[in-house]
């Protein structure tokens, strides 16, 4: 494990998974976050956000732009690895069983739909909406009653950065087993019915977010604005960690 900007990394599909499936073997439980340029972002500003990715078994990296900083800071290379990459890794593997929460209705009917061609065991799993509240307001006892009722190994969690590590956060205590990683937009992507992901070339070229900005103005822009605000400081605080571990 890793950590820089305030977040604990596993890199890799190997390692990430090798921790995954350890936890659910002993019979564990945790949650990873998936951490995009907002969940680095708000672990810089906010207290209460930094102490909920600290609950968190790890973060992957799904911001493709963490890699770069790192190599230019550290000199190093890591890869990202993002809340798709995670998705369909775990569809296909066709190891555990899944329980999917988050999204309108119609959303993860379609998300069914499609997911039931790569993986045909996914007929019999849930596929639960959760109502639109504040993250305090969920009843987390009852949600992880059902959870423990369907006994489910791996539960997706998709209520948007950074609200769903909030809440998976709330939800672990009541949790008796297995691991929540929560994934943002992913269940859209493959849902057939809403917004799609980039194009290969946008992703090749680090530029998802223009992307989604066009696709969500008013949503994507305000996110823009807190990352580019909080880059600067947030690159030279890791520069100095890096400078005094060299020094030290």
């Amino acid at each position: 494990m890793e950590k820089y900007f305030n977040i604990r990394y596993i890199f890799g599909k190997v390692n990430v998974w090798n921790e995954i499936d350890g936890v659910i073997a002993c019979g564990g439980k945790g949650f990873v976050a998936v951490a995009d340029g907002v969940v680095v972002n708000t672990a810089q500003r906010v207290p209460e956000f930094r102490k909920a990715l600290d609950d968190s078994l790890f973060a992957i990296c799904d911001s493709s732009w963490v890699p770069i900083y790192l190599k230019l800071l550290y000199g190093i290379k890591r890869e990202q690895y993002c809340g798709a990459m995670i998705f369909e890794d775990c569809v296909d593997r066709r190891k555990h069983r899944m329980f999917f929460m988050g999204a309108e209705q119609s959303t993860l009917d379609g998300l069914k739909a499609q997911m039931v061609k790569r993986n045909s065991d996914i007929e019999y799993m849930t596929f639960y909406e959760l109502p639109f509240l504040n993250v305090e307001e969920f009843d987390y006892e009852g949600i992880a009653r059902m959870i423990e009722e369907d006994g489910a190994d791996i539960i997706w969690v998709a209520l948007g950065a950074p609200k769903q590590c909030l809440f998976m956060s709330r939800l672990l205590p009541y949790l008796k087993h297995g691991v929540m990683i929560g994934v943002g937009a992913v269940f859209k992507f493959y849902s057939g019915t809403s917004e799609k992901r980039a194009p290969r070339w946008m992703l090749n070229l680090h530029l998802e977010f223009l992307y989604r900005i066009f696709a969500d103005p008013k949503k994507q822009l305000k996110r823009c604005w807190w990352i580019l605000r909080t880059l600067p400081v947030m690159l030279w605080k890791e520069a100095q960690k890096n400078k005094n571990t060299i020094l030290g």
